[in-house]
């Protein structure tokens, strides 16, 4: 692991022992593991810039790797299109995922959310015309809790947040997969933001811009 990392993951543990992650990443694995097994995770998308992925990227596709292996979840859905930069989110992630030996009919993708809340959204409608009963959410803890309350208020079925463990992260070490992003990425793309005004992202990240479905 390198030093950015490393020091990233540092600052990760120092906020989170505020008040701010309440409760804590390591009570919330604890409930997860005594709940096991989950139907699904969903994992939201960040943006990939054609290279390598970004911290954000890892420690989430990390996680997920670890949650599927160790049983905790049977089946992951990546989510996220292609928002920011030409390549779908969940597509380059579920390659990381496959690299990092999570089978791939555990994988389903979800390719259409631009923002957090529709990760999280289309994806917990997907998992529910799949059969899936026991859901999750595996991210950062930053993400988890800014999505904590739209998970508590708007879904019938009750969706777990799994935030990722840093002090479990920091144990898996030289962690490289090497992938070709070239399946992931569209033609014609343009970016979200040449697309939508600023007022209209910022309201599709509060959920604002989701048709919602009765349950």
């Amino acid at each position: 692991m390198n030093s950015k990392i490393l020091i990233s993951f540092s600052l990760i543990i120092i906020l989170s022992g505020c008040s701010l992650f309440r409760p804590s990443p390591n009570k919330l694995f604890k409930r997860a593991v005594k709940n096991q097994p989950y139907d699904v995770i969903i994992v939201p998308g960040v943006p990939f810039e054609g290279t390598e992925w970004t911290m954000a990227m890892r420690g989430r596709v990390i996680w997920a790797s670890y949650l599927i292996k160790k049983g905790i979840a049977k089946n992951v859905i990546f989510s996220g299109g292609a928002v920011y930069t030409p390549y779908v989110e969940a597509r380059i992630m579920a390659l990381y995922a496959e690299q990092l030996g999570v089978p791939k009919e555990k994988i389903i993708l979800e390719e259409k959310a631009e923002h957090s809340t529709e990760n999280i959204y289309n994806s917990y409608w997907l998992a529910k015309e799949m059969g899936f009963t026991k859901i999750a959410v595996a991210t950062d803890m930053f993400q988890s809790k800014l999505l904590m309350g739209f998970t508590n208020r708007r879904f019938k079925l009750p969706i777990a947040h799994i935030p990722f463990v840093v002090d479990t992260l920091k144990t898996i070490h030289d962690v490289n997969p090497v992938i070709d992003p070239s399946s992931a990425k569209v033609d014609n793309f343009k970016s979200i933001v040449e697309t939508q005004t600023k007022r209209y992202r910022w309201r599709g990240t509060r959920g604002k811009n989701i048709k919602f479905r009765k349950e």
